[in-house]
């Protein structure tokens, strides 16, 4: 769902136009943001709780290179849904979609683990929907001189 989708849902519950709305949606997360900037810390009863906290320096990896990389502390914003939140959320029933898509994932998972690739002999995993999986795609070979 986007801000958009937010707006328009909200504007036909409150039967306010979807400008004015917008603007009161954009105004609740400017005050979020800026509560979160000057008290880093920010509590919606029945909701949940964003906090700012201060992520460690940590060693990391480029991906393309494989060179290490130092990355500095950072401050990044956690959330922690409040009970209601949770309770309503976990009362969700999965579809045959979700599950489809969480067995593909557990399935790649596994066998990056044991060094493989999940899927079928071209690495490529199936799709969740049952289409035969694109074929993987080869480095061309440079012409010899």
């Amino acid at each position: 769902m986007t801000k958009k989708e937010i707006v328009r849902q909200i504007a036909e519950r409150i039967e306010e136009t979807q400008l004015k709305t917008k603007e009161i949606v954009q105004l609740t997360f400017d005050a979020i943001v800026d509560t979160l900037i000057t008290d880093r810390r920010i509590e919606l009863r029945n909701f949940g709780v964003f906090e700012v906290k201060l992520r460690k320096a940590r060693k990391a990896r480029n991906p393309r290179t494989d060179a290490p990389v130092d990355v500095p502390p950072k401050y990044v914003v956690t959330f922690k849904p409040g009970k209601e939140m949770e309770e309503r959320v976990r009362k969700l029933t999965p579809t045959p979609e979700d599950l489809a898509a969480l067995e593909a994932e557990t399935a790649r998972e596994e066998a990056e683990a044991h060094g493989g690739e999940a899927g079928d002999s071209n690495g490529v995993a199936p799709r969740a929907d049952g289409q035969p999986a694109p074929k993987k795609k080869r480095p061309r070979k440079a012409p010899h001189a």
